[in-house]
C-alpha cells in the first residue's frame, strides 16, 4: 500500500462527519476475517471427516487462504489506493462473503480449497483498504489513536470470539456454518458502507507490478505443493524436487523483477534496514511456527483428548487473553526499554512454550501441559508483536510506510503457509515411522495409533520451537532501534 498526502494526518483539514460510523463499518469487516482465522481451526477436524480430506491435504484449508492473502496483500494495497479505497473495500467485502458461502457449501475438498483461496484473494483487497480508509477518515491525532485502538482491539478480541463461535457452530449446527456465517455479516457491512464510508484515492502513477505479484504467489504455491508432495512421494522424488526447483526459479525471477521494474511490489530498499529486516524475519518465523502449532494442537485436543469443538474453543481462550494482556503491558514498556529486549525476549518465551508442548502425551493433563504452554507463548507473542509492528516502520520514508506496514502481515501469512505445509509433512512422517516400528499401521491398536499421532505432534512442536528461537536470535542480533526510535512511530498498526 502506498502512502501519500491523502493518507497523512492533517489536523487542520475538515473532519469527516461520518467518520465514527465509518469506523463501525470497517470494524465489522475486520471482525469478519479475524473471526475466520480462528473459526476454521476449530472446524477443521469436522470438515476433514465430512469431506474425506486426506491427512496430507488437510493443510490446504489453511494454506490456500494464507498463500493468497500473503501473496497478494501488497498488490491489494496498491489497487485500493489507485482504484478507490471504498470501491475496493466493498468489492473485497462482497467477494469474501461469496467465497465464504461457497466454502460452506463445499461438496468436496477441491471446492473447499478453492473457496479458501478466493477468501484470501478478497481479504488481500479488503484488509489494506480498511486501514487506508481509517487513515483518511481520522486526521486528528487523538481521534486517530482511538480509531486504531478499536481496530487493534477487534484483532485481539475477535480471535477469542471466533474460538467460541467456531465451537458453538461446529458442535450444535455444522462446521459449514463457520464459513456461511460470514455472508450475513458481509451483507450488512456492504449496505452500511455506501452511506457512511467516504471514497478516497491516491494520486500519481497508477501502474501495478503484476509480473511481481504473479511470480511471487506462483513461486510460493509451488513451494507449498512441493512440501505437500514430499509426504506422498518422498523428498527425493521427481515430483517433489520438480516443484521445489520451480519455486526457486519463480522466486528468483520475482527478486530479479523487483530490482529492475520502476514500480516494484516490494522495493528492495525496504529490506536494507537491519531493524526492518529483523522485524520481517521475526514475523516470518513466527508465522512458520505458530500457524502449524494451532492446527496440530487443535487435532490433539479433539482427536487425542476427545474434546468437543466447543470445549476446544474454550481451551484456547487463555491464549487470546494472554496476548491481549501482554500487548497492553508491552505498549507501556516499549517507550521505556525499546523494542529489542521485548522482541527477543518475547520470541524466546514463545520458543519455551512450544518446547513445553513436546511434553504432551496420550493421557496428559490439559492443566499441566497445554495451559502453561499457552500462557507462556501468548505472553511472549504479545510482547514480540507490539514491538515488531513498531520496529517495521522505524526510519521508513512516507512513500514506503504502507509497504513496510503491510510486510509485517505479508511475511507472517507467507511463513504460516510454508510452515503449515512443511510441518504437516513432518508430522505425517513421524506418525508413519512410529507405526512402522510398532507393528504397522494396518494392525496397530487404537492406543498405538493415538501414540503415533502424538509422536507427530511432538516433532511439529519441536520444529516450531526452533523457528521461534531463530526469531529470538534474529531480533537480538539485527534490531538496534532505541526507545526514542520506537516512540517516534507510536500507534503504528500493521496492515491486515
Amino acid at each position: 500500500m502506498t502512502t501519500d498526502e491523502s493518507t497523512t494526518p492533517h489536523p487542520d483539514l475538515e473532519l469527516d462527519p461520518k467518520r465514527w460510523w465509518a469506523l463501525g463499518v470497517i470494524a465489522l469487516a475486520q471482525l469478519m476475517y479475524v473471526l475466520d482465522a480462528t473459526v476454521i481451526n476449530i472446524a477443521l477436524p469436522s470438515a476433514q471427516r465430512d469431506l474425506h480430506i486426506s491427512t496430507a491435504n488437510r493443510q490446504w484449508v489453511v494454506t490456500a487462504y494464507t498463500l493468497a492473502f500473503g501473496g497478494l496483500l501488497l498488490l491489494g494495497g496498491r489497487i485500493a489506493d489507485f482504484v478507490g479505497r471504498k470501491r475496493i473495500f466493498v468489492i473485497g467485502l462482497i467477494g469474501f462473503s461469496v467465497a465464504s458461502a461457497l466454502g460452506g457449501l463445499a461438496q468436496n475438498e477441491a471446492m473447499l480449497f478453492a473457496a479458501r483461496a478466493l477468501q484470501g484473494c478478497f481479504a488481500a483487497l479488503m484488509a489494506p483498504a480498511s486501514l487506508s480508509l481509517l487513515s483518511v477518515a481520522f486526521t486528528e491525532t487523538h481521534e486517530r489513536a482511538k480509531a486504531f485502538a478499536v481496530y487493534g482491539a477487534i484483532a485481539g478480541g475477535g480471535s477469542a470470539i471466533g474460538l467460541i463461535l467456531g465451537g458453538v457452530l461446529t458442535q450444535y449446527t455444522s462446521w459449514r456454518w463457520c464459513l456461511l456465517i460470514n455472508a450475513p455479516f458481509g451483507i450488512v457491512a456492504v449496505l452500511l458502507a455506501e452511506p457512511f464510508v467516504t471514497e478516497s484515492k491516491a494520486h500519481g502513477d497508477t501502474r501495478y507490478d503484476l509480473p511481481g505479484a504473479f511470480t511471487a504467489t506462483a513461486g510460493l504455491a509451488a513451494l507449498v505443493y512441493g512440501f505437500t508432495a514430499a509426504d506422498q512421494h518422498g523428498w527425493v522424488s521427481a515430483t517433489t524436487l520438480g516443484f521445489i526447483a520451480g519455486a526457486v526459479v519463480l522466486l528468483g525471477l520475482f527478486l530479479f523483477i523487483e530490482t529492475r521494474t520502476k514500480h516494484p511490489l516490494l522495493p528492495m530498499r525496504i529490506l536494507e534496514d537491519r531493524n526492518r529486516a529483523g522485524s520481517f524475519l521475526g514475523s516470518f518465523m513466527a508465522g512458520l511456527g505458530l500457524f502449524g502449532m494451532f492446527l496440530f494442537l487443535t487435532y490433539y485436543l479433539q482427536e487425542t483428548l476427545h474434546y468437543s469443538a466447543l470445549k476446544s474453543g474454550v481451551a484456547y481462550l487463555p491464549f487470546s487473553a494472554g496476548i491481549i494482556f501482554a500487548a497492553g503491558l508491552a505498549s507501556k514498556l516499549l517507550p521505556k526499554y525499546g523494542p529489542r529486549p521485548l522482541m527477543g525476549g518475547g520470541f524466546f518465551a514463545c520458543a519455551v512454550g512450544l518446547a513445553w508442548l513436546v511434553t504432551i502425551g496420550v493421557h496428559t493433563s490439559y492443566w499441566a501441559h497445554v495451559l502453561p504452554a499457552q500462557v507462556i507463548m501468548s505472553m511472549g507473542l504479545g510482547f514480540a508483536f507490539i514491538s515488531l509492528s513498531s520496529t517495521a516502520l522505524i526510519g521508513v520514508g512516507d512513500h514506503d510506510a504502507g509497504v513496510a506496514s503491510a510486510m509485517v502481515n505479508t511475511t507472517q501469512q507467507i511463513g504460516g503457509s510454508l510452515g503449515t505445509a512443511l510441518l504437516n509433512t513432518f508430522a505425517a512422517s513421524a506418525t508413519a515411522s512410529y507405526l512402522t516400528t510398532h507393528g504397522g499401521a494396518a494392525h496397530a491398536a487404537s492406543a498405538v495409533q493415538a501414540a503415533a499421532f502424538v509422536s507427530g505432534y511432538h516433532r511439529v512442536f519441536a520444529i516450531s520451537a526452533v523457528a521461534l528461537l531463530v526469531a529470538s536470535v534474529a531480533s537480538f542480533a539485527l534490531v538496534r532501534a532505541t526507545k526514542e526510535d520506537a516512540a517516534s512511530i507510536e500507534g503504528a498498526v500493521p496492515v491486515g
